[in-house]
């Protein structure tokens, strides 16, 4: 099971105990994958699709606590994929249909179909608890995000740009800056940031979710660490060894051109022990000195010898 199941089917079980929190949360499904018909006797139903089994489960769940209708899940499979499946609810009374749609505010009073979902009128989603489930639905019935362990990303599609936008809107209540893009002739409201994701699960009430991913971020961001004191180690390393065998060079040019003797005492004992000690460090070389020296003057020293050796070769 991905991710982005684990976190609809922990979403599915989370049923509020208001009507006001189960009737944002539905608002949001029936906007994001439902669709309502009106047959030529101005009759109302309402069909909702979704290719997630637990958000099925969740309509069904909320149609029936919040209106105690009853709807068949249907199931077929999906035409574009060999494996997927189509769960499809109709509610195909006229009177139950229109009392879903007013309760939503999806239909106005004249029976024109409409999706005002304004954050400060509209009554819906006037609540903090019905902003978080109102998100909520949206993310079961059109949202998904990728494994923790591989990247991270957050979004929810929409098939209108004002859809997008009541969703940013929805979001900054919380602090969560999403980000918009036009893809396939939607809009789709993402997340990119793993503090963000983990933020919108908190508003969403997906915790086991959250403490999961939480999990995951604490061993990447301990493995990050290591990988870069390992990297930072390494060209340490690699830059020791380089200059080593820089300054082994220019000894050994210096003793072939001129003879040991050439330099002056103090330089000599340096360029003897550098030679027979080529991976020791600055500090290792300066303890083996009589007396024992610093690593800043034994690396002057060492500076001295190559500058020399340059001086040399012209």
């Amino acid at each position: 099971m991905s991710f982005s199941s684990k976190v609809k089917e922990e979403l599915s079980s989370h049923i509020s105990n208001t009507v006001h929190c189960r009737v944002a949360e539905l608002a949001a499904m029936i906007s994001m994958c439902g669709s309502v018909m009106i047959d030529d006797k101005n009759n109302y139903a309402i069909r909702v699709r979704t290719e997630t089994e637990p958000t099925a489960k969740k309509i069904h769940t909320l149609l029936w606590k919040t209106f105690h209708i009853d709807t068949e899940i249907t199931i077929r499979d999906n035409a574009y994929s060999r494996i997927g499946k189509t769960y499809t609810l109709t509610v195909t009374d006229n009177q139950q249909a229109i009392k879903i749609l007013q309760a939503t505010k999806l239909i106005n009073d004249a029976g024109d179909i409409e999706e005002n979902f304004s954050i400060t009128n509209n009554i819906v989603i006037m609540k903090d608890c019905c902003k978080r489930a109102f998100i909520r639905g949206a993310f079961m019935a059109a949202g998904s995000m990728s494994d923790p362990n591989k990247s991270y990303h957050f979004e929810i599609k929409c098939n209108s740009n004002k859809k997008s936008e009541q969703l940013i809107n929805l979001l900054k209540k919380f602090n969560i800056e999403g980000k918009m893009v036009a893809r396939k002739g939607g809009y789709v409201v993402y997340l990119k940031e793993g503090e963000g994701i983990v933020d919108v699960l908190n508003v969403m009430e997906a915790h086991v979710s959250l403490m999961e991913m939480e999990n995951i971020r604490i061993l990447k961001g301990m493995s990050n660490y290591y990988n870069r004191q390992v990297n930072c180690e390494t060209a340490n390393i690699k830059k020791t060894v380089a200059t080593s065998v820089r300054q082994i060079e220019d000894i050994n040019y210096i003793i072939k051109k001129k003879g040991i003797g050439y330099l002056p005492p103090k330089l000599q004992d340096i360029a003897l022990i550098r030679i027979e000690n080529p991976d020791a460090s600055l500090q290792e070389l300066g303890e083996r000195l009589a007396p024992p020296l610093g690593k800043s003057g034994v690396n002057h020293r060492l500076r001295k010898i190559c500058q020399i050796a340059d001086d040399l070769r012209g």
